[in-house]
């Protein structure tokens, strides 16, 4: 017994120490991207949400509210790297990112894995078919019993697992990298529906000019989802301090300002939270 006192002293006094240690790693982080000068976050190139442009210029509704929530925090600007929806909550918890600022929508498996910010985006989700919708397609349960129809969907997105949940075969969900692929496989008879939010098929369609497509929305029996701005999950005190920020923007109607112009509700984000979105099954 005085043996294993006697060692776990030492012991005890270190993870003491590891765990002050990570406290004050977690308290620092915001003064790191302060002298760092920017945040990295992680984005999906998916307008509304989410846009990069031919100079490289990063925009879209959430990038759009974490450059000023940073700003007011004092971090002068955000550096994006697109990455595929699989690959975020892993490249976060790598340290890879700062911060992700992409629709990554609030489940509670994903609320498990990463720290979110208060509600920031919400949106229901559609489908993008040939004009007509030839094969009456309004839910994933509805593809799942055509056993010829194959959906396309961003790996590791809600669309892709709705997909599946709904019974829809692997085979038959085509991961598809981003929306001009979609469309384009849409386009050339590749797959049968396109699935994403609505305001993205909406501004994919009319970017495209193609009147021979259509958007199918809301999908029935899809949820209403809400995305927040993900975190590593030691960064609670950053997430905090983002928050307190996040919530004067949306009291002075600044918050309204950003999103509303993508055509995002600043009602709808304010009307929820996160304890609710992350405890919906």
């Amino acid at each position: 017994m005085r043996r294993i006192a006697v060692l776990a002293g030492p012991v005890f006094a270190a993870g003491v120490a590891m765990l002050a240690a990570t406290g004050m790693a977690a308290a620092d982080k915001l003064e790191d991207l302060k002298a760092q000068g920017f945040a990295r976050v992680a984005i999906a190139n998916e307008p509304p949400y989410t846009a990069v442009a031919a100079d490289g210029k990063v925009s879209g509704a959430a990038p759009d509210v974490a450059r000023e929530v940073f700003k007011r925090l004092g971090v002068p600007d955000i550096v994006a790297s697109i990455s595929e929806y699989g690959a975020m909550i892993p490249g976060i918890q790598a340290h890879r990112f700062d911060a992700i600022t992409a629709g990554l929508f609030m489940k509670p498996e994903r609320c498990s894995a990463v720290a979110y910010s208060e509600p920031i985006l919400c949106d229901a989700e559609a489908f993008l078919v040939k004009k007509g919708n030839p094969k009456g397609f309004k839910s994933y349960e509805d593809i799942a019993k055509d056993t010829t129809a194959t959906v396309g969907a961003p790996g590791g997105g809600t669309e892709e697992k709705l997909a599946l949940n709904a019974g829809v075969p692997r085979e038959r969900v085509i991961v598809v990298p981003d929306g001009q692929s979609g469309l384009k496989m849409l386009q050339d008879g590749r797959i049968d529906v396109y699935s994403l939010p609505v305001l993205s098929l909406n501004d994919l369609k009319k970017k495209s000019g193609d009147e021979t497509i259509e958007v199918v929305a809301p999908v029935v029996g899809a949820p209403v989802y809400c995305d927040g701005t993900a975190f590593n999950k030691n960064d609670t005190a950053l997430r905090d301090a983002y928050d307190a920020e996040l919530a004067k923007m949306k009291q002075s109607g600044e918050f309204a300002k950003l999103i509303e112009p993508y055509g995002f509700s600043a009602a709808a984000a304010m009307s929820t939270s996160r304890d609710k979105l992350c405890a919906a099954q």
